[in-house]
């Protein structure tokens, strides 16, 4: 199976690419990091969106995962999404804040969507306040119950864990992720560039390791992911937790089999650094031919080093 795919040059198989469609949000979380990137109000257009997809297609990849910034933000989204559709992808999914869904979950649906992780940090009000500087909760919560009626399965919940705020939430996210049919995934907090990285870390980076313990056991049975980053799910009373650590975690990065497109068209060969990038856009707007474009893709991926490294 994994001879369909290319390699990057340590072996790992690229089987998915994540496409940063806008910077633009309804939100401000205090941990946004924008994937490293300077904010641009500048966005790739959805034919252009198709013809990265077109691309790594013809390289192997299989699923495409779109996010923001808010990616619902985008007036065209059915129309991105239907385009992509059109390529044969074994898997589209989506990242959304959920504060727009109710309104396009059907659309999105329709147009091959097949499924979408939302960002829901906390289920208090006030706490949310403080995490998205904005009152949408019941926003957010009905956009989340849309998505599971219209089918966009699993529906999985971010929950980034943060120190002091809400690291004593899991038991009741997982509990309205569990009765709702939806999978709850706890993520590590990585830097923000939206504030001094050392005082931010030091204030609230909670490392997910006793969490894990504790969810080790109490499971039903676990499951390892190893082309998703070594992740690992557990299974318990009938629900899932899936626990992503990108921090100081080489597991993460030996087992990374994902490609990145950042806001500005640029190829990102690694979640944590920013000093590998390869220019794309720009050369799709020249009329540059799919056989040189392929070979602009294939640069990314040698570009892909361990982060440990």
């Amino acid at each position: 199976m994994l001879d369909e795919f290319v390699k990057d040059k340590f072996e790992r198989p690229i089987i998915s690419l994540r496409i940063t469609i806008t910077n633009r949000c309804n939100v401000n979380c205090l941990y946004c990091h924008h994937d490293g990137m300077v904010t641009s109000r500048e966005e790739m257009t959805a034919n252009e969106l198709y013809t990265i997809c077109k691309i790594a297609k013809k390289l192997g990849v299989q699923k495409i995962r779109l996010s923001g910034g808010e990616p619902l933000i985008r007036k065209d989204i059915v129309e991105i999404v239907e385009k992509i559709n059109s390529l044969g992808f074994k898997d589209i999914s989506m990242t959304s804040n959920g504060i727009l869904l109710e309104k396009y979950a059907q659309g999105l649906k329709d147009a091959g969507l097949n499924r979408i992780n939302v960002s829901l940090d906390t289920l208090n009000r006030e706490t949310y306040e403080f995490i998205t500087r904005k009152d949408y909760l019941e926003s957010a919560k009905a956009g989340i119950l849309k998505a599971v009626e219209v089918g966009l399965y699993p529906v999985k919940i971010n929950m980034v864990i943060m120190k002091d705020i809400n690291q004593n939430e899991v038991k009741d996210m997982f509990e309205f992720c569990k009765e709702n049919n939806m999978v709850l995934q706890l993520i590590e907090l990585i830097e923000s560039e939206n504030c001094d990285d050392d005082k931010f870390s030091a204030d609230y980076h909670y490392k997910l390791d006793m969490i894990e313990e504790r969810l080790a056991d109490i499971a039903d049975d676990v499951h390892e992911r190893k082309f998703m980053q070594g992740r690992k799910k557990y299974y318990i009373d009938g629900g899932e937790i899936e626990v992503v650590r990108p921090v100081d975690n080489s597991t993460f990065c030996a087992n990374c089999s994902r490609l990145r497109i950042t806001p500005d068209g640029k190829i990102k060969p690694c979640l944590l650094r920013n000093d590998n990038l390869v220019e794309l856009i720009s050369h799709i707007r020249a009329g540059e031919s799919e056989e040189e474009l392929t070979k602009i893709f294939i640069d990314g991926i040698n570009n892909r080093e361990p982060f440990n490294q």
